[in-house]
């Protein structure tokens, strides 16, 4: 009989006498049973027991975060062998083997690490700080025999690998759960594909879902440049020995995890201490376009304005134009001119591509530029298409070309094998379209004048005719064809609920025009928005305003309740919020308005969850354009809620600025390139924000701070003050010096960060939200603010828009640009 044998045998026996279990190790004559016991990493990051996913009632070995007490399990040992009851025991056998047996059945071995290597002497089971579960020797402590590293589940920890150790064949990849209730293998797996460029590639079963695109010494498939920031850096490995992707976390008390979940969406989460939930900090599917070969074969598939486009590269054409027009674009796309490798032939070059697939690919390494690498695809009859990387040199495709995206930003020049004739046919047809344009353009500026003449009689009579008609009828020609569900109040219910909208009923007044408590005939309170005649905002944001919001569903957002039109009368119902605005309780501070530190921390991050929402999570990007503290409102718990979305813009989804003419918004919030050139993103809101959160630290206003010993507005004080590195003398004088001071400087330091001159240094949302929950962030230096002096703005917007600019009470401003 073997020794293992023998140890079943005589397992029952040995039970009884088994020694308690040390923290972190378990040793040949101990056990873990299923009674609440659990092995504890030395520095309490990460726990070992039995255990039930939730709504289950089986028995799983697990690791999870000791420090997040929302109990998030990481790798399952028996995930395929569920134990039924707490029947479970959990040992390592002499001969260095580990197990999970039954009390109930010791000689039936429920799971097995089947660890085949050599027999070991005084073998030991231990759980490290990272999370990882070991198997050594203690005769020789540094040598895994075995470890959980190398078996992952659904979910990559900092220290574990994607990809191959093509030394020893070494596979390293995710597998979903099949269900939040059962961790045995689901229908997902996320695994390296180890072709002559890796790329990352998702699958359902057999079929491909997602493939990031291959990586190229830089980047996966022209994605955004991977950048290490508070969370992590980003770690790939590629050589002859090594072919794989990691990440560390770059702050030691940062806990994050990256997932696979059960619906195939690929996670990157951060566990927030002040929420107390886990945030999505970036999902790797951006969008819809990022499903596998959306638009078949030479097809290209871009997402703008929260809608997918696909189109044929040029020089080719639907394969079936019935089905393309019917938007079934699957088949893709063929040539319009077949190639001939007995004629004259050229390339076309495609830029902002995500590299299509490497089915049929090879790589030329002795093609050490563009022009070796085209004269090297050119030798080959069969060769479609090239491109050059900083990794792997010259690219080359044969056949089809597969799972092509455009990027808005980034991305990879592509050249694309063309018939001579359709490299000339495009030359001239540009010169063609060039005149046509012109004559088109002079033919209908002339219809255009005449329509117009004709549109403003019309418009008038149809706005007398229309004045006496129903809600749906006027909202329907005012907004458009939008399917809103927003209910539609009428004039006279409006009316009454603001006593015929009286002084006393008088709330404030905005850009927009005055706003009106109301309560209607159900008791419930609103505030509503009436669009005054002498308004700088009209139709234009009215509608702009009616159909974002009514799309948007966030706790840190103002919730639009009904519109009303009515003849000239356009009105929002919002509902009410009883602490009015921001500004009111730090501008404008007495004894019972004074905000507690406290609170306006929980203020700050509630607007930075608000705006991350907007940027990123919501079914529309949207840029709000004119965030300021009168548009933050706060309810009864002083929860702010942003509003006022008339200026508002939307963005695709790979889509990240635009320049516009009309410049509108408040200066004192403005970021420098908006207000100077027209151009905006999510990060001039980031520089709104910013200038917020200063104002919020410090109880003053940025346009119209004073200070005796210079002109600097509060951003160039605050800079000052940083300098001098006396930062935390910015907190409001009314407030004595928090316990927490660490989180006024936290909130000093990302204020600065966010209102630098340059676009590229300010952080993303989710990176702010990251530095406001981590008590010790990795973050970098601030550098100088944009328009830190109140006079560089007035000067430069003056001198870039070469007309005096409109200003109200708050400052809100409308600028057309010259250009």
């Amino acid at each position: 009989m073997k020794f293992d044998q023998l140890f079943f045998f005589l397992f029952p026996v040995l039970f009884f006498f088994i020694s308690s279990i040390a923290v972190d190790t378990l040793a040949p004559n101990q056990a873990l049973l299923d009674n609440g016991t659990t092995l504890v990493s030395p520095s309490q990051s990460f726990e070992l027991g039995f255990f039930s996913p939730w709504k289950s009632k089986n028995r799983y070995i697990g690791i999870w975060f000791k420090k997040v007490p929302e109990q998030t399990v990481v790798w399952v040992a028996n995930n395929d062998s569920p134990l039924t009851d707490s029947s479970g025991i959990l040992t390592i056998t002499p001969g260095g083997n580990i197990i999970i047996t039954s009390t109930s059945n010791q000689s039936s071995i429920i799971w097995t690490a089947n660890i085949t290597s050599r027999k070991v002497s005084n073998p030991v089971l231990q759980i490290l700080d990272r999370g990882n579960l070991v198997l050594k020797s203690n005769d020789n402590l540094d040598n895994y025999l075995w470890q959980s590293f190398d078996y992952p589940c659904d979910t990559l920890i900092p220290g574990m690998k994607l990809g191959w150790n093509l030394r020893t064949n070494q596979e390293w990849y995710l597998t979903s759960w099949k269900s939040p209730q059962d961790p045995s293998t689901g229908d997902f797996t996320y695994r390296m594909d180890p072709a002559v460029l890796p790329s990352i590639v998702l699958r359902q079963g057999s079929q491909i879902e997602f493939r990031s695109g291959p990586w190229d010494g830089v980047r996966f498939g022209g994605q955004p440049v991977l950048q290490q920031n508070a969370v992590f850096k980003p770690i790939v490995e590629f050589d002859s020995d090594n072919l794989y992707y990691a990440f560390e976390n770059s702050d030691v008390s940062i806990i994050s995890r990256f997932v696979v979940n059960q619906s195939g969406l690929v996670k990157h989460l951060i566990w927030s201490q002040t929420h107390n939930q886990w945030i999505d900090i970036a999902t790797m599917q951006t969008d819809s376009c990022d499903d596998y070969a959306r638009c078949g074969n030479f097809g290209v598939c871009s997402f703008y304005y929260n809608s997918l486009s696909c189109d044929c590269l040029s020089g080719f054409v639907p394969r079936k134009r019935q089905a393309w027009a019917q938007f079934d674009r699957s088949g893709g796309c063929i040539r319009r001119t077949p190639l001939n490798c007995t004629t004259m032939i050229g390339f076309r070059k495609f830029s902002r591509l995500k590299l299509p697939d490497t089915l049929n690919f090879s790589v030329n390494r002795n093609a050490m530029n563009l022009v070796e690498c085209e004269e090297a695809c050119l030798k080959n009859c069969l060769c479609v298409a090239y491109a050059m990387t900083q990794l792997s040199g010259c690219m080359a495709w044969f056949e089809d070309l597969l799972d092509i995206r455009k990027y808005s930003e980034g991305g990879q020049d592509l050249y694309v094998r063309m018939p001579a004739s359709e490299l000339d046919s495009s030359k001239k047809s540009k010169r063609t379209a060039v005149v046509a344009s012109v004559s088109v353009i002079s033919f209908l500026l002339v219809l255009g004048l005449i329509s117009w003449f004709a549109f403003r009689k019309k418009t008038a009579n149809n706005r007398r005719a229309l004045a006496d008609h129903n809600p749906s009828q006027e909202i329907n020609q005012s907004i458009g064809d939008e399917n809103l569900e927003l209910p539609l109040l009428s004039f006279v219910t409006i009316s009454n609920a603001t006593n015929q909208f009286s002084f006393r009923n008088k709330i404030g007044e905005g850009g927009f025009g005055p706003v009106y408590k109301g309560v209607l005939p159900m008791g419930k309170e609103i505030a509503v928005k009436r669009l005054s005649k002498d308004s700088e905002q009209g139709l234009k944001e009215f509608k702009n305003e009616v159909i974002l919001i009514e799309k948007l569903q966030h706790r840190n957002l103002v919730k639009l309740l009904g519109c009303c039109i009515h003849g000239e009368e356009r009105m929002l119902a919002y509902e009410y919020m009883p602490n009015k605005s921001l500004d009111l309780f730090i501008f404008n501070q007495t004894k019972d308005t004074t905000l507690s530190w406290h609170k306006r921390f929980d203020i700050i991050s509630g607007i930075a969850r608000g705006l991350l929402y907007l940027h990123r999570d919501s079914r529309l990007r949207i840029i709000h354009r004119d965030l300021k503290a009168s548009n933050i409102l706060l309810d009864s718990d002083m929860n702010p809620k942003i509003s006022d979305f008339g200026l508002a813009r939307t963005f695709g989804g790979d889509q990240y600025e635009e320049n516009t003419k009309r410049v509108m918004g408040t200066y004192g919030y403005m970021a420098p390139e908006y207000a100077i050139d027209g151009l905006f993103s999510v990060k001039s809101d980031v520089f709104s924000f910013g200038v917020l959160v200063l104002e919020i630290v410090s109880g003053k206003k940025n346009r119209g701070f004073y200070h005796p010993d210079h002109d600097l507005n509060l951003l160039g004080h605050a800079w000052n003050l940083w300098n001098e590195g006396n930062p935390v003398d910015l907190l409001d004088a009314s407030l004595v010096t928090p316990n927490s001071a660490s989180e006024v400087l936290r909130c000093i330091h990302v204020g600065l960060l966010c209102v630098q001159q340059h676009p590229e240094d300010r952080p993303t949302m989710s990176n702010v939200l990251l530095m406001l929950d981590i008590q010790h962030p990795v973050v970098s230096q601030p550098k100088q603010p944009g328009f830190y002096s109140e006079r560089s703005l007035v000067e430069a917007a003056s001198s870039s828009t070469g007309n005096k600019p409109h200003t109200s009470n708050e400052l809100t401003v409308t600028l057309v640009q010259g250009r």
